[in-house]
């Protein structure tokens, strides 16, 4: 049995932002790490080099999990003002990431904590603390939790239901 759970992170920042064009990927199998390089590049999908892609896969998973220009352009060795300029870039064309972002950080903020797609909830300490870095610390935990929580629900479901299936057919041929 094989089980791929592929960009799963990827996935679930679509649905909770209800990026079109992200999701309209993921619906298409379309290779998504291609797609944000054409668009942070300019060129048509079919233009896309092995390095562009490279860059865009880090800059997909870099931006989801709140990470700085200097945070990208260290990853990437590269100039931190071209590191924003892709975060930029990026954020421009898919606004519903910082938009659920600002919400993950918003909910952390009133009430404490944050939920997953199951509902699990993980407390956020850090959200409201009055120091600067604890408190981007706290932004990124929210978003963190959010997204590699609600990924480890659905594996964790899936998981549970295969093992299911596997054991009423192993049932059905005793």
């Amino acid at each position: 049995i094989v089980a791929d759970y592929s960009q799963i992170e990827l996935r679930i920042s679509a649905h909770y932002c209800v990026e079109p064009a992200l999701l309209a990927a993921f619906e298409a199998h379309r290779a998504v790490h291609r797609l944000v390089a054409a668009e942070l590049n300019g060129v048509p999908e079919a233009d896309v080099t092995p390095e562009m892609r490279a860059v865009a896969k880090t800059v997909n998973f870099g931006i989801i999990y709140g990470q700085t220009a200097f945070g990208l352009a260290e990853v990437l060795k590269i100039p931190q003002e071209q590191a924003a300029a892709y975060i930029t870039a990026y954020k421009r064309r898919f606004p519903g990431i910082e938009q659920f972002s600002h919400e993950c950080v918003q909910q952390a903020s009133a009430h404490g904590w944050v939920e997953t797609i199951l509902g699990r909830r993980r407390s956020i300490p850090d959200i409201n603390s009055p120091i600067q870095a604890r408190r981007q610390f706290g932004a990124r935990a929210a978003l963190n939790s959010v997204i590699q929580g609600s990924a480890a629900d659905l594996i964790k479901l899936a998981m549970v239901n295969l093992w299911r299936k596997l054991e009423a057919r192993n049932a059905k041929r005793e």
